[in-house]
């Protein structure tokens, strides 16, 4: 096991690893930037370091300051989070080359899977369906040729990357021109690298990704599904698990949950990682991508499994074996998180910055709350403004919705905006209740909601 680890990383996601660090008897290190100085990660640390001013190029994405302060703090691992460098198979490089372990998957798998037209042809070969697309779409003109060969509505997709950054969902050919060069100017701008690909658009898909655990020993397990379809522009709002569509459809967790596996043994995979799927109307599902990382929603499948996610990813890169195996995961209850963000969503989700005056956060059975914020805390400009994932367990669906409404009207941020309204309107909403949540649920159930928040 590891004496020290640094995490690369800030905020709630931040406080989480030292956390599991701690009640692993691991020293922690913490780098900052010097907008996060006061930060709770950097007093909850056995150690902090400052890695640069607080744009994030000069900070948490400087690789190299990062790299020094492990080297001088004497750290034996790094953590990543999510986010910044998680997915940058550079780091985990220099890493390797430090004898620093990095706590994630291998530099090769990271590569192959942060290129989205590599690991499509990859799952092809793994007998996993993907959506009917084209690769390497290298201009305007071949953009739609393969639009139309493909048929309307399409997407455009980011080569590299995530997180929404370089789509654009298209209808007809009067759109796709614009549409494709200027994701393509995204994708440049937010990774480096502007190729794109098109696949077929699904109207109306669940979102629904496979969590799975992976050791160096060729152990293999998921820990079932969860639910992220309600988003805005690709940015998840909320997530549960289970998804409500296997309540009555047992036989698609089981496939979910095998196809996901097929995949990461397809690339090698070792470590925590996600596998995200569409599912259409029809119950068949699609491979859009792996996530080599831990995601933000993984606390709502710790909360129906009880495995700590986190410990066993720093026990893998110890090289530790797994300690369950499939038939021990069990599903019990159903979870739902709130991301809590430092937004406005009736001015079309604009950064809400400034200093929190008052945080009261809520309590009581079956509430979780992982946030790094306090009164007094000041929401910089500068990174995510995720502030809380707040999470409600239940012995069932309904059960986990009651205890969410009763926990955001206990939770008290003021000083400046935040999604709080939104996720109250979302608890109460009919069709939500129902679980009838797809990608377009904002747009199509709560779009005359948003004008009326407070």
């Amino acid at each position: 096991m590891f004496s020290k680890v640094l995490i690369a990383n800030r905020g709630e996601i931040a406080l989480r690893i030292i956390r599991a660090c701690k009640e692993l008897g691991l020293r922690t290190v913490a780098v900052y930037s010097e907008a996060d100085r006061d930060s709770l990660h950097v007093r909850m640390a056995d150690e902090a370091i400052c890695i640069g001013p607080p744009p994030p190029k000069e900070s948490y994405l400087n690789v190299a300051n990062i790299i020094s302060a492990a080297l001088v703090t004497g750290a034996d691992a790094i953590h990543p989070g999510y986010g910044f460098l998680a997915e940058d198979p550079n780091l985990a490089e220099i890493c390797a080359h430090y004898k620093i372990k990095f706590i994630g998957p291998p530099t090769d798998v990271i590569e192959l899977l942060g290129n989205k037209i590599k690991a499509r042809e990859v799952v092809e070969r793994a007998d996993v369906r993907v959506l009917p697309g084209h690769h390497h779409v290298a201009d305007e003109r071949e953009a739609l040729r393969a639009a139309r060969e493909i048929g309307y509505p399409v997407i455009i997709k980011a080569a590299a990357g995530g997180g929404g950054r370089g789509m654009r969902i298209v209808h007809g050919d009067s759109d796709l021109l614009k549409a494709f060069a200027t994701a393509r100017l995204e994708a440049e701008s937010s990774f480096g690298d502007g190729t794109c690909y098109i696949e077929k658009y699904v109207e109306e898909p669940r979102h629904i990704e496979v969590q799975i655990l992976t050791d160096e020993h060729g152990n293999l397990i998921h820990l079932g599904e969860r639910e992220c379809s309600i988003q805005v522009r690709h940015q998840k709002l909320l997530e549960e698990a289970p998804s409500p569509i296997t309540a009555t459809n047992q036989r698609l967790r089981e496939r979910l949950g095998r196809a996901a596996l097929r995949v990461a043994a397809a690339v090698g995979y070792v470590n925590a990682g996600t596998v995200e799927f569409l599912v259409d109307n029809d119950g068949e599902f699609y491979f859009i991508e792996m996530n080599t990382r831990l995601q933000v929603e993984h606390c709502v499948t710790e909360m129906v499994t009880g495995i700590d996610i986190v410990k066993e990813q720093i026990r893998i890169a110890a090289g530790e074996r797994l300690s369950i195996r499939q038939h021990q995961v069990e599903m019990r209850g159903h979870a739902i998180e709130c991301r809590i963000t430092a937004q406005d969503p009736k001015r079309n989700f604009v950064p809400s910055c400034g200093t929190i005056t008052q945080f009261i956060p809520p309590g009581g059975p079956g509430i979780r709350m992982d946030t790094h914020i306090y009164s007094g805390y000041t929401v910089s400009p500068y990174y995510d403004p995720l502030l809380c994932k707040l999470i409600a367990h239940g012995r069932n669906r309904d059960e986990a919705i009651a205890r969410m409404q009763r926990a955001l009207d206990e939770c008290v941020i003021e000083g400046i905006k935040t999604t709080i309204p939104l996720h109250r309107r979302i608890m109460s909403n009919i069709f939500f209740r129902r679980g009838e949540t797809y990608t377009n649920f904002i747009q199509k159930h709560m779009a005359e909601e948003l004008e009326e928040l407070e």
